[in-house]
């Protein structure tokens, strides 16, 4: 495996025409785990789509799971995200099928074939979540935290070797968010290098790790104290 799964030197990201974070120099080691703080605006979620593409790179060079952002082209997005599991703050689940139905979907779209498979790789994700057992059931049929549990499953279909979570405690109350980072974490402890952009100040003292904060067209770490 790479030294990092995340490298970027003198990237400047963009808002249509406006530069909205200049000169990012960042690492990202496997198994690190980084908060990005800041107000909103300030670039958080421009971050996060650069590093997955949907953002084009325009300055700067730019490494994330092996492939080079600056050289990218159209057809290779598909198999960058496959070695990155993303997790949105609205869950983002299919709500006309089941569970089940949502991951089989994933899978099929990034190539699965073999039915038996597919069916122990979901058995496999949603039981290191603690959804084992809500396989068959339609997503308005869950809590918010349990559908966050699920779209942690799906980020994991793939075994990536970066999930980036944007604000993916923002939909839930206190106790619930807990849960949620409790699962991250531990999905961090296994080796996965994790990015989450959040503004839950209470989870950085709960869980202190390595943070970023983006504010004046900067990102910079900061020490906990003064988050």
């Amino acid at each position: 495996m790479s030294d990092t799964v995340v490298s970027l030197s003198n990237v400047n990201i963009y808002q249509d025409e406006h530069a909205i974070l200049t000169n990012v120099n960042l690492d990202v080691r496997p198994g690190e785990f980084i908060y990005i703080i800041g107000k909103t605006g300030t670039g958080k979620s421009s971050f996060m789509k650069t590093l997955y593409a949907d953002l084009k790179l325009r300055e700067g060079q730019a490494e994330v799971v092996g492939y080079d952002l600056a050289k990218l082209k159209e057809s290779q997005i598909p198999f960058l995200r496959r070695k990155i599991g993303i997790v949105f703050q609205d869950f983002r689940l299919l709500p006309d099928r089941s569970i089940n139905d949502n991951m089989e979907f994933v899978l099929r779209a990034t190539g699965w074939k073999d039915k038996k498979e597919m069916q122990d790789k979901i058995d496999e994700v949603l039981n290191r979540v603690g959804m084992g057992g809500k396989a068959n059931k339609m997503p308005h049929r869950l809590s918010g935290g349990e559908q966050q549990r699920v779209a942690i499953a799906r980020a994991l279909l793939n075994d990536p070797e970066l999930i980036l979570a944007d604000e993916p405690t923002g939909n839930l109350d206190p106790q619930t968010s807990v849960e949620v980072m409790e699962v991250l974490r531990k999905i961090n402890t296994s080796g996965r290098a994790v990015i989450m952009a959040t503004h839950d100040y209470a989870l950085l003292l709960k869980f202190p790790s390595k943070t970023l904060k983006c504010d004046n067209n900067s990102i910079f770490e900061v020490v906990q104290r003064s988050v």
